[in-house]
């Protein structure tokens, strides 16, 4: 387990997952998985006063899925077990060291830089974006 938590916040997180990323599979959801855990971790930027799981899904304007109904109803424990991977320090690139993700409009291409983030690419509809090496070492 590479952040603590409990039932609460392995629910949080799966649910943020699918809200997320449901349209994009399992990796997809993952991949939302790696951002919020990455949040947690970093003590950079944005992020320093972010601890929890619950701190980091329900930061002022950061994540538009807590406001839809996908993220409303309780998680599945297929969702949970996502969750778990996540937890227990699993990594997909392009989310492996990326605090941010959006979903470009239809047909558009991601932009370079993000929050003032280099792009660190795009899986499905998502475009990641992390810091620079040396910025936010928790994640690095």
């Amino acid at each position: 387990m590479i952040v603590k938590y409990n039932t609460k916040e392995l629910d949080l997180l799966a649910r943020i997952m699918r809200a997320e990323a449901l349209a994009e599979g399992n990796l997809g959801m993952l991949m939302v998985g790696n951002v919020v855990i990455n949040r947690v971790l970093a003590s950079c930027l944005t992020f320093t006063n972010i601890r929890t799981i619950t701190d980091a899904i329900y930061q002022a304007n950061q994540f538009a899925g807590t406001k839809i109904s996908l993220f409303q109803s309780s998680s599945t424990t297929k969702e949970q077990e996502l969750a778990k991977r996540v937890l227990i320090g699993e990594y997909y690139h392009p989310a492996t060291n990326s605090l941010w993700f959006y979903a470009p409009a239809s047909g558009s291409s991601c932009k370079s830089t993000w929050y003032g983030q280099n792009f660190a690419g795009r899986y499905k509809n998502h475009c990641f974006y992390k810091p620079e090496p040396g910025e936010c070492k928790e994640i690095h």
